[in-house]
C-alpha cells in the first residue's frame, strides 16, 4: 500500500515535467505555420525570431534554475514545485488569447523558467520514496518529459492550432491543482523542526501511523543527514564533543571545506553532466529531422518524431526499471559503451554510405535508446542521492545549472563542427566521449542502489581515501 503511494505521488509531481516537455515541443509543429504568409498570428516571423522561438525556454530556465536552488530551502519542496508548475498556465493562457508574435515569445520565455523543475521534481521525490524504488521514481521526471514530447507531437500533427493552445492550457491547470494533494518532503519539515508534521508526512507515504516504529525508525535516520559528522572530526574532538550541544550552522563555504563527500559528489555530478550531455543526446533530439529526411524520406517528419519520442520514453522506462535491479553504475557503464557503437556505426553510415538508407533511422533510434537508458537518466537520479539534505538543495541547483549551460555549448558549436568536419565525423567525438564515461563510470561513479545518504556519504569519504 505505501508503494502504490508513493508511486501515485511521483506521478503527480513528475507530470509538471511532461508541461515542459510539451511546450519545449511546440516548435515544431508550430514553426512552419509562425514563419508562412498564412500565420495565425498578427504577422510571420522573421528569421531573428525564429531563433529566438526555439532557444528562449533554455535562456529562461538558466535563469530561474539557480533561484530554485535556494527557494527549496525556503518555500520547500511542494511549494516550489507548484510555483515552478504555472509559468506554463501562464504561457499558454497569454497564447491562446493574444495571436501576437511578441506575445508568442514573451510566453515561450515564460514557459521556460518552470525548466527548474529538472532540479526540484528528482529532489522532492527522493526524499519522500523509499530506498527500494528511489531511483524508478526519480527518473520519472525525465520519462515525463519525453512523455511530454510525444503528446506535444501527437497534438501537433492531430490538432488545428487553436485547440492544441487549450488543450495543453488544459493539461497545465490540471497539473498545477493535481499538487495540492501530495505531502510536503518530510526531510525539509524535519530541517525546519516540525517534527510532528513530519511524522505525519511520513506516516502518510509509509501508509502507517505516526507512532509507529517505521517512522520513528525514518525520523532518526532524516535526524542523522541533517546533523553529519563532517569527515574531518578527529577521535579527539569527537569524545570532547558535548551531547547535548545544539550543532552550529555552517555556511555553505565552511561546509564544503569541512565536508569530503560533499566535494566529491558536486566533482562527480558536474563529470558525469559533461560527459552525459556531450555524448550528443540533446543534438540528435534537435536535429532529428534532416537524419530522417535522408533516412526514410518516404515517411512523415511528424511519425518519424512521435516514434521517435516513443523509443525515448521506453527507454526511459527501460532505464528506470535497471537502475533499481542492476544498480546506477552497470547501467551508466553499459549503456555508454552501447552508446559508443552506435556513434560509431552512424557516423560511417551518414560518411560512407555502406548500408540503405533506412539504416541510418535504425542507427538514430538505437543511439537515442543506449543514450537515454544512461546518460539520458542516471544523471537526474545520482543528484538527487549523493548529498546531504543541508546541502542538497544548492548543489542540485549548481549541477542542473551546469548541465543546461553544457546543453547550450553543444548546440551552439554543432552546426560549425558539421560545417567544418561532415555531419559524420561529429558523431566520433561522441563515441570518444561515450568512452570516457564508460571508464569514468567504471572506475569513479560510486553505486547508490537502496543506500540510504548517511551510507552514501561514508561510501564517498572512503572513495576519496582510496
Amino acid at each position: 500500500m505505501s508503494l502504490i503511494r508513493q508511486t501515485y505521488c511521483t506521478l503527480i509531481v513528475c507530470y509538471s515535467c511532461m508541461n515542459i516537455g510539451i511546450m519545449f515541443a511546440w516548435p515544431s509543429s508550430t514553426l512552419k505555420i509562425f514563419e508562412s504568409k498564412n500565420t495565425t498570428l498578427n504577422r510571420p516571423m522573421t528569421e531573428m525570431e525564429i531563433a529566438l522561438f526555439g532557444s528562449l525556454s533554455s535562456i529562461s530556465a538558466l535563469i530561474t534554475t539557480p533561484i530554485a536552488g535556494f527557494l527549496l530551502d525556503i518555500l520547500g519542496r511542494k511549494y516550489s514545485c507548484i510555483l515552478f508548475s504555472v509559468p506554463p498556465v501562464v504561457a499558454w493562457s497569454l497564447i491562446s488569447t493574444f495571436p501576437s508574435v511578441t506575445v508568442v515569445l514573451l510566453s515561450v520565455f515564460i514557459s521556460g523558467l518552470g525548466g527548474c523543475m529538472f532540479v526540484v521534481v528528482p529532489l522532492y521525490i527522493s526524499e519522500f520514496c523509499h530506498e527500494s524504488i528511489r531511483g524508478t521514481m526519480t527518473s520519472g521526471c525525465i520519462i515525463f518529459y519525453g512523455v511530454g514530447l510525444m503528446v506535444s507531437y501527437i497534438l501537433g500533427g492531430r490538432l488545428d492550432y487553436h485547440t492544441m493552445n487549450y488543450v495543453c492550457l488544459f493539461i497545465s491547470v490540471v497539473g498545477v491543482l493535481a499538487l495540492m494533494i501530495v505531502k510536503e518532503s518530510p526531510t525539509y519539515l524535519m530541517k525546519k523542526g516540525l517534527h510532528k508534521e513530519a511524522a505525519n508526512t511520513i506516516a502518510f507515504y509509509r501508509s502507517s501511523k505516526p507512532g509507529s516504529k517505521e517512522v520513528l525508525q525514518e525520523m532518526d535516520v532524516i535526524k542523522r543527514t541533517l546533523n553529519p559528522q563532517m569527515d574531518d572530526v578527529t577521535p579527539e574532538e569527537e569524545k570532547l564533543k558535548i551531547e547535548d550541544q545544539p550543532p552550529k550552522k555552517l555556511s555553505l563555504l565552511e561546509f564544503l571545506q569541512k565536508s569530503r563527500s560533499t566535494r566529491r559528489a558536486l566533482v562527480l555530478i558536474l563529470v558525469l553532466y559533461s560527459i552525459a550531455i556531450f555524448q550528443g543526446l540533446a543534438v540528435v533530439q534537435v536535429y532529428a529531422e534532416p537524419l530522417f529526411e535522408e533516412a526514410l524520406p518516404s515517411m512523415s517528419a511528424n511519425l518519424s518524431s512521435i516514434l521517435f519520442a516513443l523509443l525515448n520514453t521506453i527507454a526511459g522506462l527501460t532505464s528506470a526499471y535497471m537502475m533499481d535491479h542492476a544498480g546506477r553504475r552497470p547501467v551508466m557503464i553499459y549503456s555508454s559503451l552501447a552508446s559508443c557503437f552506435c556513434c560509431v556505426a552512424l557516423g560511417t553510415q551518414i560518411q560512407l554510405h555502406w548500408g540503405p538508407h533506412w539504416l541510418t533511422a535504425i542507427f538514430v533510434y538505437a543511439f537515442c535508446v543506449t543514450c537515454t537508458c544512461g546518460a539520458g537518466t542516471v544523471p537526474y537520479v545520482m543528484i538527487a542521492e549523493l548529498f546531504l539534505p543541508e546541502v542538497k538543495g544548492v548543489m542540485s541547483m549548481l549541477g542542473v545549472q551546469w548541465g543546461w549551460i553544457c546543453n547550450f555549448i553543444i548546440l551552439f558549436i554543432f552546426n560549425p563542427l558539421v560545417a567544418a568536419m561532415g555531419l559524420g565525423p561529429v558523431f566520433y567525438i561522441f563515441a570518444i566521449v561515450s568512452v570516457i564515461s564508460t571508464v569514468f563510470s567504471y572506475f569513479y561513479l560510486p553505486e547508490t542502489n537502496g543506500l540510504t545518504v548517511d551510507v552514501i556519504q561514508t561510501l564517498l569519504v572512503k572513495k576519496t581515501q582510496c
